[in-house]
């Protein structure tokens, strides 16, 4: 017995460590993120019906083979025709994007590759006037308001809730006077302290905002696809 123990041992030792969680590994989509240098992008899926593909990591680290073009790397999780997705990084074949129902009444995201190839490029409003920015722009965890400011700026007040698994909610907010150019950027140096960067767009119908994560507790974030008020 003790030589068995002894031989499961060292079979252990010899074996190395479990693989570890890598947040910087290419082939991991963890959606889009804040770029200084670059706006976030929205494209449309023209795929009939396309199947999210998994990261190294999913299924208890055994896709290490993924993301590839095989069975084995499609997840359930699928979009079809028409669906809007915010588009981050690229690797090879596969985009990396969020996907959240600019109609949801949750804030449920989905995030994964997709085939590039099942992808077609939204581009954004190309000289939108001041009325095409102001309203009550709707997301599942609050409004954004835009209205006529002072001086020619428009005023930009946002507020969003994020309930937790404990049932408390985190909070965040901004507000801001902002110039109408063809893409709104501004800086809220407000409650939260570590700068709140936001970048908005309008992409069809709808009011496209992307934030740096520095607007509100834990987990927040402004980023999606607005809808107008009905």
């Amino acid at each position: 017995m003790r030589a068995e123990i002894l031989g499961l041992l060292l079979a252990v030792f010899f074996a190395g460590p479990v693989s570890a969680y890598d947040a910087h590994d290419l082939n991991n989509c963890n959606g889009v993120e804040w770029d200084d240098n670059r706006a976030l992008g929205v494209s449309k899926v023209t795929a009939p019906r396309v199947n999210f593909i998994k990261s190294p990591y999913d299924d208890d680290f055994k896709a290490a083979a993924c993301p590839a073009a095989t069975n084995g790397c499609q997840k359930e999780s699928y979009l079809v025709t028409g669906d809007l997705v915010l588009v981050g990084k690229t690797r090879g074949d596969f985009t990396c994007v969020d996907y959240q129902s600019p109609l949801a009444k949750n804030q449920t995201w989905i995030r994964g590759w997709l085939p590039g190839t099942a992808l077609t490029p939204i581009a954004p409003m190309a000289s939108p006037r001041t009325s095409d920015w102001i309203g009550t722009w709707h997301h599942p965890g609050g409004p954004i308001e835009i209205k006529s400011g002072d001086g020619g700026k428009l005023h930009v007040e946002g507020v969003m809730t994020l309930p937790t698994p404990s049932g408390d909610f985190q909070n965040g907010d901004f507000k801001a006077q902002v110039v109408p150019q063809n893409t709104l950027t501004f800086t809220d140096e407000g409650a939260y302290g570590d700068g709140c960067h936001v970048r908005m767009q309008r992409i069809g119908p709808w009011l496209l905002v992307e934030d740096n994560g520095g607007c509100g507790g834990s987990g927040v974030t402004f980023t999606g696809l607005y809808r107008p008020k009905n």
